[in-house]
């Protein structure tokens, strides 16, 4: 396999950590871009992405320690969600979440996310204990799970309640999905792509969206779906089958972020 072809499928997932660090994907899109033009620039950085994932996340990391305070600020006037994930941005502990998404969200163990981030394992344990602690105390809000299988979806409300939030509601159709929101709004959706009848979990969020803002975390066994870089993706995407600690971390950013729905 040829180096571009290693990056490129290597690519959406690093696309997935940035927007999920960021809280957008203008913004993380943006940190991407910037990895590749500098590894563009720098032919031992060029060489070194051969060796596939970690390095590749290690150079992006470079890019996001070195350069975030200038383009959060910068901002790029995509209006009201953009601007309100930027100021998040300016409270973040970024070593915190990052350790955390790194052994969740993209599963690398503790070794290689030292690797990627220059620090000892032991420093990276501490980081993702911290912002485990910083999980437990955050606010509960409720949650609507859209999920058709129903031991998921079991699992989903388990793992919610064991956060602290409430569940306003189950729905395994796109119907089912409109009759919870008719009666409650939530503050948090997790939804499937493919529903039980058919139906998109992709129409279920935007029916909510166009009522309310609310954060959005997909979870799919089919991400390649949703990673073409051809539309606006959704800011949180956990790949099935997951891992509880992934679901718990992208729940923990979407609420931190306050995400309202994926960004152009």
């Amino acid at each position: 396999m040829s180096l571009g072809d290693q990056v490129a499928s290597n690519l959406p997932y690093l696309r997935r950590y940035a927007r999920a660090l960021t809280g957008s994907q203008a913004t993380g899109d943006a940190f991407v871009r910037a990895t590749l033009e500098a590894a563009l620039a720098d032919s031992d950085l060029k060489a070194s992405l051969e060796g596939g994932r970690v390095p590749l996340y290690r150079a992006f990391n470079k890019v996001w320690a070195s350069a975030y305070l200038e383009v959060e600020s910068a901002g790029d006037g995509s209006g009201g969600h953009e601007s309100a994930a930027q100021d998040r941005l300016r409270m973040i502990t970024p070593l915190n979440r990052q350790a955390l998404l790194l052994t969740t969200l993209e599963d690398f163990s503790i070794d290689q996310a030292g690797e990627i981030m220059d620090l000892a394992p032991s420093e990276v344990e501490s980081l993702v204990q911290n912002a485990v602690s910083e999980i437990d105390r955050e606010s509960a809000t409720s949650v609507l799970i859209i999920e058709d299988e129903p031991l998921i979806s079991m699992q989903l409300e388990d793992l919610v309640k064991g956060l602290g939030h409430d569940i306003c509601g189950t729905a395994a159709t796109r119907t089912q999905a409109q009759e919870v929101v008719a009666n409650n709004t939530p503050g948090l959706v997790l939804a499937d792509i493919q529903l039980a009848d058919g139906s998109s979990g992709l129409d279920a969020v935007d029916d909510i969206l166009a009522i309310d803002s609310v954060p959005v975390i997909f979870i799919t066994a089919y991400p390649e779906r949703l990673l073409t870089g051809d539309r606006p993706e959704p800011t949180y995407l956990v790949t099935k089958p997951f891992q509880e600690a992934t679901v718990r971390a992208a729940i923990s950013q979407a609420l931190f972020f306050g995400s309202s729905r994926p960004l152009a």
